[in-house]
């Protein structure tokens, strides 16, 4: 009798965005967040960026063609994970820099986040790796001018607190209730 042998994914390799404004989505993606354009296809329409050329073809695809309207939610979101705390607060005074919209700067515990808008409207994240275990949602909102220390000083009494519950402030509890009312009301 053979074993069967059971299929595992490795990791996510790379994410596939159709855009409206093609030129306006890769000044963004490689301006602004830095990824290195590898490859591109005229004819096709598409375009190939990593943040790891040297290892990675490219974990970011985009393309032309999208055809829904510019407000429809589409996306959740896209994160790209940093190396360190000191990448995701240089990349929230970039941010600011370059006039990104944001949504929210979070401590999901096991990770602290920037979540943005790229200039269509996918909501994107850059985060880094606390280290930490927390029961997921865990979103505390905070303030990466804070002094680092200080800042991972919070961070880890609130994992100490609410680690094996989550936790999700009010605000984004009823921003999500909302908005999936909204979206509801839409569908109608």
């Amino acid at each position: 009798m053979s074993t069967i042998h059971v299929p595992q994914i490795a990791e996510l390799g790379h994410v596939g965005i159709r855009c409206h404004d093609v030129a306006k989505q890769l000044a963004f993606y490689t301006d602004v967040l830095g990824l290195t354009l590898t490859d591109h296809d005229e004819k096709l329409a598409v375009w190939f960026l990593s943040a790891r050329p040297d290892t990675e073809h490219h974990e970011v695809l985009l393309a032309a063609g999208r055809t829904a309207d510019a407000d429809a939610q589409l996306i959740q979101q896209v994160s790209f994970r940093c190396g360190s705390l000191d990448d995701v607060i240089g990349f929230l005074h970039r941010f600011r820099e370059h006039e990104v919209r944001l949504d929210m700067v979070v401590s999901h515990g096991n990770a602290i986040g920037v979540y943005f808008y790229d200039p269509e409207g996918n909501r994107c994240e850059v985060y880094w790796q606390t280290g930490l275990e927390a029961r997921q949602p865990f979103i505390e909102h905070i303030d990466l001018d804070t002094d680092t220390e200080e800042l991972l000083a919070r961070v880890r009494a609130s994992v100490e607190r609410f680690a094996a519950t989550g936790f999700t402030e009010k605000s984004y509890v009823d921003w999500t209730r909302e908005r999936n009312a909204k979206t509801a009301q839409e569908g109608k």
